[in-house]
């Protein structure tokens, strides 16, 4: 076999394993970038995040998990948005927000994450099989589930779990 010949077959087998190798990372895991401020401070615009995609096969998401789901809201060039948000209730649980507080099943959440002390809205719910209710850290600036038009998500609007921030460097960490 002439050196040419081997040389293009080694090149093949390098690009067909790098082509499976990239098949494989992007199945199970994808990259973001965080648009806006609603979750704050836990994450800034421009912060670029890992999302594990199958997170949730055969199990279910859990309070306080970040995740990034499909919504019906529509960005600028009229292709529907991927939220950012902080799930807060699960299926069965009631969640209410009154008085600028936030309860579930009756008690205070404690939410050392958010920005501020008060959530703005009205809600009392109990989030039926197959949803979650989710908030961005930054209450007074998240468009979520106290928001009609998000509403609770739907399980299976979840794209994945937020699991690295990557940029800015300084702010590297695992969720």
């Amino acid at each position: 076999m002439s050196d040419l010949k081997k040389e293009v077959i080694d090149w093949i087998k390098t690009i067909a394993i790098s082509l499976i190798i990239a098949f494989v990372i992007t199945s199970f895991v994808r990259p973001t970038l965080v648009k806006g401020f609603s979750m704050f401070p836990t994450l800034e615009e421009n912060d670029y995040l890992i999302i594990n995609r199958i997170a949730y096969n055969g199990e279910y998401p859990s309070r306080g998990d970040i995740v990034v789901f499909k919504s019906d809201l529509l960005q600028e060039n009229g292709k529907k948005k991927d939220l950012v948000k902080r799930i807060i209730a699960v299926p069965g649980d009631r969640i209410i927000v009154a008085q600028g507080q936030v309860y579930l099943n009756g008690t205070l959440l404690e939410e050392g994450y958010i920005n501020g002390d008060y959530t703005d809205g009205s809600v009392d719910i109990e989030v039926p099989a197959g949803y979650v209710f989710a908030m961005g850290d930054n209450r007074p600036n998240s468009m979520d589930s106290r928001d009609s038009r998000v509403g609770v998500v739907p399980v299976d609007h979840i794209i994945g779990k937020v699991v690295v921030r990557l940029f800015p460097f300084d702010k590297i960490n695992t969720f």
